[in-house]
């Protein structure tokens, strides 16, 4: 989203802008002094924010409160939604929060795209969205980065590429470090051993391709694993889900089965405000 559009204050409390996200597409680390909803209503959106990585499908939004340092990206093609609050408009959350996304607050924030709603209407429709926003108890799989350039260099390989099944004495030799000081480093800077941070990338590098309903089996082998029950038992012990259930949770609480994808459109002077390019700020 253009930085003006924010500056400019919408007809009421929020602001609801739809952007059509391309893959690669990225928006870097910034804030905000609204607060912020994070949605796609198709399509997947990767979150960045207080040191977690959220992964969002569309009957998810993720809330960014004022002031949180956070970054977008997309792993797919996503029809992204931003939905920006007045701060003193507030659902009461002080860190990142993941929430459901009924079919009924769907329509809304497409309702509160329009530009020709009159101020009773916008204001009804605005506090029913605050009303309607629920937590989801689904827990994120929180990665830390190590900082130290071997250890560091070790990350940012299997963070490209998951499925690398090095061992951690060829990594160590790869780098110029000896296999007791690159063990030290992920231990001391991320809080994990190398081992359990590999597992836990692996992890995180399945959720974009769980989200968009890819087979478990095929999203499994894409991230290193070499069957699909050893990829269930470590999802599960991390997140305490099924890779299944992992984001079914949230259509389960709401009672909601998704359908197809709602199309946006810049028809009848609705913002859809369509943007390329692979790096953005919103």
């Amino acid at each position: 989203m253009e930085r003006d559009a924010l500056q400019r204050p919408p007809h009421g409390e929020m602001l609801v802008v739809a952007l059509q996200v391309h893959v690669g597409d990225s928006f870097p680390a910034h804030r905000h002094e609204h607060h912020q909803l994070v949605w796609a209503s198709s399509g997947v959106l990767s979150v960045d924010a207080d040191g977690t990585r959220w992964t969002l499908a569309p009957n998810l939004a993720l809330w960014v409160p004022a002031g949180v340092e956070h970054a977008t990206s997309a792993s797919r093609p996503a029809s992204m939604f931003g939905v920006y609050l007045r701060p003193r408009f507030t659902a009461g959350w002080t860190s990142p929060t993941l929430v459901s996304v009924t079919p009924l607050l769907r329509e809304l924030f497409l309702h509160l795209t329009g530009r020709d709603l009159d101020d009773d209407t916008r204001r009804r429709a605005e506090h029913m969205v605050v009303d309607l926003l629920r937590p989801v108890d689904v827990t994120p799989l929180s990665l830390p980065v190590p900082s130290d350039p071997r250890a560091r260099s070790v990350a940012d390989a299997l963070l490209a590429s998951p499925a690398d099944d090095r061992s951690l004495d060829a990594w160590a030799a790869d780098v110029g470090a000896s296999v007791r000081t690159l063990s030290r480093l992920f231990l001391a800077e991320t809080g994990m051993g190398f081992s359990q941070w590999r597992t836990q990338a692996r992890l995180r590098a399945a959720l974009p391709g769980l989200a968009a309903g890819a087979t478990v089996r095929s999203v499994a082998r894409s991230v290193g694993y070499d069957t699909e029950s050893g990829f269930v038992a470590a999802f599960r012990r991390a997140t305490g889900r099924t890779p299944a259930t992992y984001f079914a949770s949230a259509e389960r609480s709401c009672g909601t089965t998704w359908s197809s994808p709602y199309p946006i459109d810049s028809a009848d002077g609705k913002p859809s405000a369509i943007a390329t390019g692979k790096s953005r700020a919103t």
